[in-house]
């Protein structure tokens, strides 16, 4: 019997996506693999694709896995507690459990992580990432099941939404009532909405350009109390009026501007933090004055990935039905057509902007 392969699509130049055919592994006791229902697009895609991360080519992209377990060990079934025909959503970061930084709970700090789809694809068995028919599930994977009637592209969402929750509400430590700045309305900047409206944030402003109505409009719909067009209005001063001189917390997730983290510490006020989650593809900041972090001593946070309570939390909230999140969800894509997937949610693309699309490997 010939050996069953999955598709995938894998980036083997900056802003070059093949159709490859790799074997499917054989699981053992404490693996699985993951066929894949649907694998978010995010704006570290688009930087990927661009080959400003620096990530190894050639790899399979996608880092937002949603699937279901098609097989599994019996030691990966009691550890996750999983079994055959499970849906779950896999998390990005793939930790040693046994660093400095993990043993102190951690774990996006591991100095041996790895990151599903920045993982060579000459590294067996290569599915490493969900631009895939399927996905492997290595032994120190971390898994969380999810509600097997929810529609794929709307379950793909507990990704942004766990980024949400843990950029503007873990990371500094949000306090109900607290004012909260975020800088970018993309899908990250309205998930970080819905999760400080959850968390019981006070007063909650969304920055945009002007071709942002439409998010800006939908950020005002899930909680935003301001939104402010930056081409268009002094948004300086209408941050510190409807804060009373300043936020509490300004999440800063522009994807590529460096304007908006040089003027965060104009946002922000004495004594604030400013957590910063927006990859800039290595740019330095200009007119970034570091007096005004000393003289107002702010706290000043970095923000990577998404930890498993941050995770659980947007799990919850998918599941209750208690907003309508798939307004944020767009466009689906079949898996060949992953290309125009990142070029739409680029603006790069002619037809209509993206804020949360899907790859959806049964489409098509």
């Amino acid at each position: 019997m010939p050996q069953r392969k999955s598709l995938v699509m894998a980036q083997t130049a900056p802003r070059k996506l093949e159709a490859l055919e790799l074997p499917l592994p054989d699981v053992s006791d404490d693996d699985a693999l993951l066929r894949i229902e649907a694998c978010g697009i995010c704006g570290s895609d688009v930087e990927q694709y661009d080959g400003a991360l620096g990530t190894p080519m050639p790899a399979v992209p996608g880092h937002e896995p949603l699937g279901v377990i098609e097989a599994i060990g019996d030691g990966a079934a009691r550890r996750w507690g999983v079994d055959v025909g499970d849906r779950v959503a896999v998390e990005t970061l793939l930790s040693c459990r046994h660093c400095p930084a993990c043993l102190e709970g951690r774990y996006p700090l591991c100095r041996n992580r790895r990151i599903y789809s920045y993982i060579p694809l000459d590294e067996a068995p290569g599915l490493w990432g969900a631009y895939s028919e399927y996905l492997y599930l290595a032994p120190n994977a971390i898994v969380h099941k999810v509600d097997a009637s929810l529609d794929p592209s709307l379950a793909a969402l507990f990704n942004p939404l766990g980024a949400g929750f843990r950029w503007a509400v873990e990371v500094p430590q949000l306090r109900p009532g607290q004012s909260v700045v975020v800088l970018g309305p993309g899908q990250r900047g309205l998930a970080s909405v819905i999760a400080c409206r959850q968390a019981g944030a006070g007063t909650i402003a969304v920055t945009g350009l002007e071709s942002d109505a439409p998010k800006l409009a939908l950020a005002r719909e899930f909680g935003a109390d301001h939104t402010i067009d930056v081409e268009n209005e002094d948004a300086k001063q209408r941050i510190l009026d409807a804060t009373d001189g300043g936020a509490d917390v300004v999440v800063e997730v522009t994807p590529y501007a460096t304007q908006p983290v040089a003027a965060s510490l104009d946002y922000v006020k004495p004594g604030g933090t400013v957590v910063l989650a927006g990859v800039k593809g290595w740019k330095p900041i200009p007119d970034f004055v570091s007096d005004k972090i000393v003289l107002k001593e702010v706290s000043i946070r970095g923000a990577i990935g998404v930890t498993s309570s941050g995770y659980a939390a947007a799990i919850r909230l998918i599941e209750s039905g208690a907003l309508p999140l798939e307004k944020l969800h767009t466009h689906d894509f079949p898996l060949r057509d992953a290309e125009e997937a990142i070029l739409t949610l680029a603006g790069r693309s002619a037809g209509p902007g993206s804020i949360h699309s899907c790859l959806l490997p049964d489409l098509g």
